[in-house]
This record gives structure tokens, C-alpha cells and sequence, in this order.
């Protein structure tokens, strides 16, 4: 009995350890991406802006 317990803890503690990485790496992919598209909108703009003036 304490070996399965000891076991799932085991897999538990393995969860997190695969969870939070994945999480938090996550969050400053997105968060890169997302100031990225929010820095280069400007550009954007006045490239679309120059094309449709011609």
C-alpha cells in the first residue's frame, strides 16, 4: 500500500512539475507575441495607409 501511494505522489508531483513550466512559459509567449503585434501596429498603418494612396 505505501509503495502506490508513494507512487502517485510520485506522478503528482511530476504533474506540476510538467504543468507549471508549460504555464508560465505560456504566458511569456503570449505576452511577447501580443506586445510585438501592439508595438508594430503603427508600421501597420502606415504602410497600409502609403498602399492605398497610390
Amino acid at each position: 500500500m505505501s509503495d502506490v501511494v508513494m507512487f502517485l505522489e510520485w506522478m503528482i508531483d511530476l504533474a506540476f512539475l510538467a504543468v507549471v513550466p508549460t504555464i508560465v512559459g505560456g504566458a511569456i509567449v503570449l505576452s511577447l507575441v501580443g506586445l510585438t503585434v501592439w508595438a508594430t501596429a503603427p508600421i501597420r498603418r502606415r504602410r497600409r495607409a502609403r498602399s492605398n494612396d497610390s
